[in-house]
Parts: structure tokens; C-alpha cells; sequence
């Protein structure tokens, strides 16, 4: 079926759903759950929540909507069914099982936006390729992205998130992937999954919807992942020895990496426009994966080039330069992050500005203050913010960093910026994505933008 037209038809054959006769053969293309975004000619899924999707039906049709997945009469051409999420995943599997192309999942603790980039960077040197939009990397997300891939494509980057059991086991079904990558497991959601060998097993229920004959790609640096690795016949990707897909010759600079790839008994050089062992493991992710599918070593060494990083971004403003990491973050980021800001060379001080990390439940304390005695190691000053700010000063301390001081609000910690920065400085800006450091950077930038510095 993936040379023709998906029908509305089609779709409410896969979830069960009830559709007037005369709309059956009605075309569609994709799907959305927010009418403010909906595309002509998209399926609009009427979502519950806080603010119910049936409300916006109306909307989502005069914005050009093919038909809205409903669950109670709406005013306009639909597709019945008793509960619309379940429906919007059941079409997402449907589609995907009609289509060829070759999907890679891709879970973890830390790095999965930026692997999936990483691959679909190296992918697309070969393959009609298409990838995860934004972060829809959910129950909802994910079948959007699925069901905006093209009749054509060749290749699906699709990222999966989780933060409890079981998410991850109706996602891998809906993707069925033919590669699974796990790129690590950390500490991430350990308030919900209890401990990292929750985590570790709820990662690995990705492997649940793997289609026949796919094959896993692990972490080999991963002391958890490792020792799995003959248990699943993984590809090991890292830096040690041993791995299937390794670098050697690691030369990082604040412009970026170069490294020799290791793999199946070819080598081969490569380079990343972006600093930090952490980016260079996910290379080898995205390296592992592309032979996996058939690229040569050229084309892997071209994709890795035009990599462009969506996070972590280098720039300079107001004569000091600043690593925006402010999208999300956990233990091992902060600490990866930590160590980009070690490695960029400064005139002035290296200024760590740190928000707190959510979902740490009871660790978070323990874990904050290792965040707070690694910042010792490598910034010349902390400012920290939100909840358990505390005692990444208290780690700091107690590593010898005095300079370490803790904020209550933005406010606070803009106005204790805009007194201490000056040019020269190194500042990395990152937290939980609940922090909303993004804002504090933009605030100092404005001020330091008027004043003319």
C-alpha cells in the first residue's frame, strides 16, 4: 500500500473506528492533535486532557483538516471511536506496517535528540530520509511523526521518550523498528523507575517491538548496557576497546572534534562541528547505525560533518561566550556539559549558571551535590537556581569551590549575572527543561545588549 493514497477509510479500518460511507475514500496526509498547527488535508486527533480536543474540532476543520478523530459528535466529517489516543496510536501502527522504509529507534537516558540528529545527518547522504519533528517523542508525538512519514521514505529516525514503565513497550510497537539504539542509562526519571536497573529494564522494552531479524545497538561504554551485549546480539558502539564501532585519536577543541572510526574492519576519519566525548559517542551511534544500513564510510564522514547542533550551542555575545545547553538535563548532561565548559578556552572565568534537575525524587539531593563538586572542578564560579540549588553549592563547597552561590528566582540570579559577567567570560547556561534557563539567558543578554557592552 505505500505507493497509494491513505484513505479515511484505511484509517478507521486500523483502529475500529465508525466513518460515514461517502468519506471512506476521502484522502488524508498526516495527523496533529494541536488545531493551531493542523495542516490541510490532516487528520485531526480530539484529545483529552485539561482542555478537551472536541472543543477545537470546529477549528481544526476551518484550518482545512481532512477529519476529525473523535470520541462524541462533532460538526463536520469524523471518524468515531471510544477513545481517541488509543485510536491516533492504532492508525500510527497501521500506516507504519503499510510502509518499507527501514525505521531506527532511538531511547535512552541522555543524548537521544542529539543521536537521532546525528543519524539522520548520516542517513539522509543516502536515503529519503525523515525524522522525529520538535520533541514528539511520546504516546501522542510519536504516532504523529509516524503518520507524517512519507509513502517514499526510506529511512525513520524516530526518538522515544519515557519517564515510566511501559511507555516505551507501546511505543517500539507502533515504530517497529529494524534498528534499536539505546545510547545510555543514567539517572534520568529515577524517581518513577526507582533505580538505574529500573531504568536499564525499562529501556529495554524497546527491543519488544523490533521486527524480525532487526538488530540492537548499545552503549558498550555503559556498565549496564555492556554486559547485555551477547544476550542480545548487540553492536557495541564507544570508546573502549572491545566495541564494535570505537574512535581513537580524540582531538577535541572548541570548534569541535576529530576522531578515526573503528568498524566491522574498516577506518575511516570523521569530524563534528560541535565539542565533547559525549557528541562523539553519539557519532559513533549515528557511524554504527549507517553500516548497519549499507553507507560507506564516506557518506557516514560527509553526514557527520553537516551536523548542526539543535542544543549546546557556542556563541559570543557581548565579548563572552556562551554554551546554551538549556533545553533539559540530568546528572550525566550536567556532568558532559561540565566538562564542554572545562574544554573552551576563555580569557576570562568559567561561569557554570546551573538549574535544577527534576525527577530525581530521593536522590536528588546526593545527586545534586555530585553535580556541585564536578562544577568544582571546572568552573571558576557557580550560580545555581530551583529546587535543590542548595546543595549544588554545598558540593561545591565541599570540593574547594567557593565561589558557588544558590538562587531562589530568576530575578535574583539575572540580577547577581548582570553584576559579576564581564568580557571575556565563559558562561554555560543548562537545567531541567521546568527551569526555563533559556529565559535567564535571553534577560542578560537584553540587559548586557542595552548597555551597550
Amino acid at each position: 500500500m505505500s505507493n497509494k493514497t491513505l484513505t479515511l477509510g484505511q484509517a478507521a479500518a486500523w483502529c475500529g473506528g465508525q466513518i460515514a460511507p461517502e468519506l471512506e475514500e476521502r484522502p488524508f496526509f498526516g495527523a496533529n492533535f494541536d488545531s493551531r498547527l493542523i495542516r490541510p488535508g490532516e487528520l485531526f486527533a480530539a484529545l483529552p486532557g485539561a482542555r478537551d480536543g472536541h472543543d477545537f474540532a470546529a477549528s481544526a476543520l476551518e484550518r482545512g483538516a481532512a477529519a476529525v478523530l473523535a470520541s462524541r459528535p462533532v460538526d463536520g466529517p469524523a471518524i468515531y471511536v471510544e477513545d481517541t489516543s488509543r485510536a491516533l496510536r492504532d492508525i500510527a501502527r497501521g500506516y507504519r506496517e503499510s510502509l518499507p522504509c527501514r525505521c531506527v529507534g532511538i531511547t535512552g537516558s541522555v543524548g537521544k535528540t542529539t543521536t537521532k540528529e546525528m543519524i539522520a545527518a548520516v542517513l539522509r547522504t543516502a536515503l529519503r530520509t525523515q525524522w522525529t519533528e520538535k520533541n514528539y517523542n511520546n504516546e501522542i508525538g510519536l504516532p504523529v511523526s509516524v503518520l507524517r512519514l512519507k509513502p517514499d521514505c526510506e529511512a525513520a529516525v524516530l526518538e522515544m521518550g519515557m519517564n515510566h514503565f511501559g511507555e516505551l513497550s507501546v511505543l517500539t510497537r507502533i515504530a517497529q523498528p529494524d534498528l534499536a539504539v539505546i545510547t545510555n542509562i543514567g539517572t534520568m526519571h529515577i524517581e518513577n523507575l526507582g533505580s538505574r536497573e529500573g531504568i536499564l529494564r525499562a529501556k529495554l522494552e524497546i527491543l519488544e517491538g523490533l521486527r524480525p531479524g532487526g538488530r540492537v545497538i548499545f552503549n558498550g561504554d555503559d556498565a549496564l548496557l555492556r554486559p547485555l551485549a551477547a544476550r542480545y546480539h548487540a553492536v557495541c558502539f564507544g570508546l573502549s576497546e572491545g566495541c564494535d564501532v570505537r574512535a581513537s585519536r580524540v582531538c577535541e577543541s572548541a570548534e569541535g572534534s576529530k576522531f578515526t572510526v573503528h568498524a566491522f574492519g574498516k577506518s575511516f576519519e570523521a569530524a563534528l562541528s560541535v565539542p565533547g566525548l559525549h557528541n562523539v559517542l553519539d557519532a559513533l551511534a549515528a557511524a554504527a547505525v549507517g553500516l548497519l544500513l549499507g553507507l560507506s564510510p564516506e557518506q557516514i564522514a560527509e553526514g557527520l560533518r553537516s551536523y548542526a547542533p539543535l542544543r549546546q550551542r557556542v556563541s559570543h555575545a557581548a565579548g563572552m561566550t556562551i554554551i546554551d545547553d538549556c533545553y533539559n538535563a540530568g546528572p550525566e548532561s550536567m556532568r558532559a556539559a561540565l566538562r564542554v565548559l572545562a574544554g573552551t578556552p576563555t580569557e576570562g572565568r568559567r561561569i557554570a549558571v546551573l538549574g535544577g534537575m527534576l525527577e530525581l525524587g530521593d536522590f536528588a539531593p546526593e545527586l545534586h551535590a555530585g553535580v556541585g563538586r564536578e562544577a568544582a572542578k571546572t568552573a571558576d564560579l557557580l550560580l545555581a537556581y530551583g529546587p535543590c540549588s542548595e546543595c549544588y553549592v554545598q558540593g561545591a563547597h565541599e570540593a574547594g569551590l567557593a565561589g558557588a552561590r544558590a538562587f531562589a528566582t530568576h530575578d535574583a540570579l539575572v540580577a547577581a549575572l548582570e553584576e559579576t559577567c564581564r568580557a571575556g567570560d565563559t558562561l554555560l547556561f543548562k537545567g531541567s527543561h521546568g527551569m526555563h534557563m533559556e529565559q535567564v539567558l535571553a534577560r542578560l543578554l537584553k540587559t548586557k545588549e542595552h548597555m551597550g557592552e
